[in-house]
Formats: structure tokens, C-alpha cells, sequence
């Protein structure tokens, strides 16, 4: 099982933080976790710490059962809703595309001057450094 915490440090610091009887509050369900199982892992980790959890909007709380029954219920319609949404994108797309008016993602390095760079004879890490972005995405476009 993955930790629900990883790449959000400042929720693994919150939650190191909990004590029990504390009460960990978020305005939305969808600001706690990214799916179903993400949710329900942070609220059981709040759980084995004393905590409780609350959301604002709706207003739903983990101190009773019923609460349990609505995050969960909850958490899976949020996450049926974002599926939607990218199939809903995804659709939106390629029917662009089709007609030929999707363009893509706006370019936010300067590939030319990536190449330029590289052509006189500056490192991987030299041009990351002067065009502010990372070795990876330097490498990427010299490979293509």
C-alpha cells in the first residue's frame, strides 16, 4: 500500500502533528485525497491517531458511523465525477484535433536554445541552470 502522503509534505506533517481528540478539518473532500482509497486512508490514519476528520462543504464528520458511510459514499462519487471530467476533456480533444484546431500544450522551454546551447558545447546541467528548468526536460529535447 502506498503512503497517502507521498509528495504532499505538508500533510505528512499535519498528520505527525495529530494527537488524539484533535480534529483535522479541509473545506472540500477533494482537497483531502486524490481518489476513494486515498481518502479513506488519510481518515483511517487520522483514526489510529485519536483524530477525527471534518469536511466543511458538505458538512460531514467522522466522529459518528454515519459519517464513515457518507465520506466513503462521497469519496467515490468524487472520484466517479473526475473520471467523467477527463473523459469529457479527453473526447473534447480529439474531436480538436479531428477538425484541426488543437495545437497542444504551449511550449514552456525554448528548444531552440536548448539546442543552441548544446551546440556549443554547454553540459546538461549548465542549460537546466540558465533557462530554469530540469536536466530531464534538457535530455528530452536532445534526444528528439
Amino acid at each position: 500500500m502506498r503512503n497517502p502522503c507521498d509528495g504532499r509534505s505538508e500533510l505528512a506533517t499535519v498528520l505527525q502533528f495529530l494527537r488524539p481528540g484533535d480534529e483535522l478539518v479541509v473545506t472540500r473532500l477533494d482537497r483531502l485525497g486524490r481518489d476513494t482509497r486515498d481518502v479513506l486512508n488519510l481518515i483511517h490514519e487520522c483514526e489510529q491517531r485519536g483524530a477525527f476528520v471534518t469536511v466543511l462543504d458538505p458538512h460531514v464528520s467522522t466522529r459518528g458511523e454515519m459519517g464513515h458511510i457518507v465520506l466513503t459514499v462521497l469519496g467515490m462519487v468524487a472520484q466517479m465525477e473526475r473520471r467523467f471530467i477527463k473523459e469529457r476533456q479527453r473526447d473534447g480533444i480529439e474531436r480538436a484535433k479531428v477538425e484541426g484546431v488543437y495545437q497542444g500544450g504551449k511550449r514552456r522551454i525554448d528548444r531552440e536554445r536548448i539546442l543552441a546551447l548544446h551546440s556549443n558545447g554547454a553540459g546538461a546541467t549548465t542549460i537546466a541552470k540558465a533557462l530554469g528548468c530540469s536536466r530531464m526536460q534538457v535530455y528530452r529535447v536532445l534526444q528528439s
